[in-house]
């Protein structure tokens, strides 16, 4: 059991995703406590505790090593490009197969889960367990995250027709996320070479927090919806094929990788690290956004449930792939 715990700490699996679940179900069962009017005021210190994880984000980032990786631009446009058109093309592709009116929200869902950008501790602690090329890693989920401040709006404005789910205005949102992500970020990297050294000394306590908050915007985003209501009508069934076909988009991405990788000639460390940043998709970055896309939408909860589902799968099976990896090398 000890070695089971070891193993699954070292992919990532902490606790969190079990957390993740004891926090909808305290949704569930106390749903004015995080409501919109609740007295609580969660929503301000979602708010501010957002801003805080992205300036220690960009707190950690060393700008110099990440000048260093710009010379790898075949990868770094593979990748990008697989995580901000690719997938969400594949997704469109399956909801043409699969969709049913039924499940409209959940397929909005999944397309979200689709526009996002790539996760950044997950990534980088995969590829540094399979092998991969580190630095890469580091530059393209750091990348990522900043390219997805325009893109995923972009992508969601798209999508979602005019109904009660419709995003905000374009400009608006992307605007707020700036404040809300890309000022912080840009904060931490300008302090990076003299604060820096505590977002090192200091890595463990700032995930814990990190997590705090996610649970936090999830806790509120699940207490509207189950106010409103918003899961009638979907059964255990329904969830189960959900996780399904979750668990099959995270391995259809997994070959579009491994075979573009290939072809392009990657060495072994770049299609390792190809193949991990260019199928994970940030929880973080998608609890965010999601208040900031839908800010009066009752279905969040259900529109976030797609990615919570898929960040519990990719780090699971992406840890299993990442072992793999590391005993084919030995």
């Amino acid at each position: 059991m000890h070695r089971l715990l070891r193993f699954l700490s070292r992919a990532g699996l902490d606790g969190f995703s079990l957390l993740i679940l004891v926090t909808v179900v305290f949704a569930w069962l106390f749903p004015e406590a995080g409501s919109t009017d609740s007295p609580l005021h969660l929503k301000q210190v979602g708010n501010v505790g957002v801003a805080f994880i992205f300036f220690f984000y960009g707190l950690k980032l060393d700008p110099a090593k990440l000048l260093a990786q710009l010379g790898h631009w075949k990868m770094h446009l593979l990748i990008q490009s697989t995580t901000f058109i690719i997938f969400p093309l594949i997704i469109l592709f399956f909801r043409s197969i699969f969709y049913t009116p039924e499940s409209d929200l959940l397929w909005v869902g999944t397309f979200y889960l689709a526009a996002l950008p790539s996760t950044v501790s997950s990534s980088v602690v995969m590829v540094s367990i399979a092998g991969g090329n580190i630095p890469a890693a580091i530059f393209n989920a750091s990348i990522s995250s900043l390219i997805g401040i325009f893109l995923t709006p972009v992508w969601m404005n798209i999508f979602v027709s005019a109904n009660d789910l419709s995003a905000s205005d374009l400009s608006g949102v992307i605007i707020n996320l700036c404040f809300q992500v890309l000022l912080p970020v840009a904060a931490g990297l300008a302090l990076h070479s003299r604060l820096g050294f505590i977002a090192t000394r200091f890595k463990n306590q700032l995930r814990y927090i990190d997590q705090a908050i996610i649970l936090l915007i999830v806790f509120r985003a699940f207490c509207d919806s189950f106010l409103n209501n918003m899961f009638d009508g979907y059964s255990i069934t329904e969830l189960v094929v959900l996780s399904a076909l979750m668990l099959l988009f995270f391995f259809v991405m997994l070959a579009v990788m491994q075979l573009l990788a290939v072809r392009m000639g990657f060495s072994r460390e770049d299609r390792i690290t190809v193949i991990f940043c260019g199928s994970k998709k940030s929880l973080v970055q998608g609890a965010v956004m999601g208040q900031v896309l839908f800010p009066g939408a009752a279905a969040l909860g259900i529109l976030l449930l797609p990615l919570m589902i898929y960040h519990g799968l990719q780090l699971f099976a992406g840890s299993i792939l990442a072992q793999q990896f590391a005993r084919s090398r030995a």
